[in-house]
């Protein structure tokens, strides 16, 4: 029986942990919580948990976990993944991780290789089943001798219409740190054969209405990151406009504006007096009196009326609000993270969604064509949330193809070859997650 060991219980690895179990693998969660690795298991006898704070093992520990296994899924935060590949090269074990290809990462294709290991990196939604399904459209048109002229993506993760209860329109289906941290990027993308860069601090100055095709809701759209390595990757140099963006529902970004313009997106530790309130941290980063009304303050400093949306948002949120910041050294992005955390949570039976659309404009030999790709995918009521399934079952798929020798490709990889994205999304069409597409002539 093949081992797979995941690193990490959090958010996504609920989905990932059952798909493997139910195909015959051994499992074992190792995880800092160990009740949350337990919870995954269950009593399946195929399962294991291991008590694991990879920011307190030595590097003996990870590499005795790795040496006991034939694959490491590493699901811990991104920056920890490269402390994993090194154990699994080391030891010539397999990986798989769900998150993008950081440089550090990157440079050990060639030790990978010469290990005799796959490292399978971004098979997950995004990155992942973006690339996958992108990839196969772009290699049907290249191969029916077309040319792609436009991409546009666009991913979110968002509650369901019925589940948009708060303020914010918006609730966590994964790391709100990363939500947050998200909202600090600069982004590059190409239009019409020009290259945008937008600053971190002006990202959510550029945001435009998005209608997405069977939903009612308003949404809005706006840059995510650096678009232009994706027109290497997809291997479509004679393109013109190459963009990749988020999706959130209207109002997010007029409110995330707000939320960088005052300082709750700053990483730097501050030092603060025991029992310092929102109310305080608020009137401190707006560099007004302590003991202020920081509502009013707020209003005053950035012209808002009290009965502006952004006013109901932080307003809910506390940040006006006499609750305890909850350490006395803390970052205002972690302050913010703990109110979010604390409201912006799912009731139970509520559901998330996934709404991911590709937008193609190209040139075949008989003429040109847009093509639009739309998933809206939509979480189990009172099971696994459509964040967890779409990031979770592409990594277990990716990992049995591995373990099973489907995936013989060694070094760091990712899943935009043939051979990996079309059974990927195969297996993902017979679990329900799958795209409806429209053609039109242009």
């Amino acid at each position: 029986m093949k081992k797979v060991l995941i690193l990490g219980a959090g958010m996504v690895a609920g989905p990932p942990v059952t798909y493997l179990l139910d195909h015959d693998y051994q499992v074992t969660v190792a995880s800092r919580t160990k009740s949350k690795a337990i919870n995954l298991i269950g009593d399946h006898p195929n399962g294991k948990t291991k008590e694991f704070d990879i920011t307190k093992a030595s590097e003996e520990e990870l590499d005795q976990l790795v040496k006991d296994c034939d694959l490491a899924v590493s699901l811990l935060p991104y920056i920890y993944h490269v402390q994993v590949a090194k154990s699994c090269i080391k030891y010539k074990k397999q990986m798989v991780t769900t998150s993008y290809v950081s440089n550090e990462m990157r440079a050990l294709d060639e030790d990978a290789k010469k290990a005799g290991i796959t490292i399978l990196n971004e098979i997950g939604v995004d990155p992942g089943i973006d690339h996958m399904s992108a990839k196969k459209i772009i290699d049907d048109v290249h191969e029916r001798g077309g040319e792609i002229l436009s991409f546009k993506s666009y991913c979110g993760g968002l509650p369901a219409p019925d589940a948009v209860t708060t303020p914010w329109k918006y609730k966590l289906s994964w790391s709100p740190r990363g939500v947050i941290l998200a909202g600090r990027n600069p982004a590059k993308y190409k239009e019409d054969g020009k290259i945008i860069e937008i600053p971190g601090e002006e990202l959510f100055d550029n945001h435009y209405p998005y209608p997405v095709e069977g939903l009612e809701d308003d949404y809005e759209a706006y840059p995510n990151r650096d678009s232009i390595p994706y027109i290497d990757i997809y291997e479509i140099p004679e393109t013109k406009t190459m963009f990749r963006g988020t999706l959130r529902n209207t109002g997010w970004c007029r409110a995330l504006k707000k939320v960088a313009d005052s300082g709750y997106m700053d990483l730097e530790e501050l030092e603060l007096p025991s029992e310092f309130t929102y109310n305080q941290l608020t009137n401190k980063l707006l560099g007004v009196s302590l003991d202020a009304n920081s509502k009013e303050e707020f209003m005053k400093k950035f012209s808002l009326a009290e009965d502006d949306d952004i006013i109901h948002r932080f307003e809910w949120m506390g940040l006006f609000g006499n609750d305890h910041v909850p350490s006395t050294k803390i970052s205002p992005l972690d302050a913010l993270c703990h109110q979010w955390e604390k409201r912006l949570q799912y009731s139970p039976g509520e559901r998330d969604m996934l709404i991911m659309v590709h937008e193609f404009e190209y040139e075949l030999p008989e003429g040109k064509e847009k093509h639009t790709s739309t998933m809206v995918d939509l979480g189990i009521k009172d099971g696994p949330t459509s964040m967890s399934r779409t990031v979770g079952l592409p990594c277990a798929i990716g990992v049995r193809m591995i373990l099973e020798g489907e995936i013989t490709d060694k070094g760091v990889l990712i899943p935009v070859h043939k051979n990996i994205y079309e059974p990927v999304l195969k297996e993902l069409e017979e679990l329900n997650i799958g795209f409806t597409e429209r053609i039109e002539k242009i």
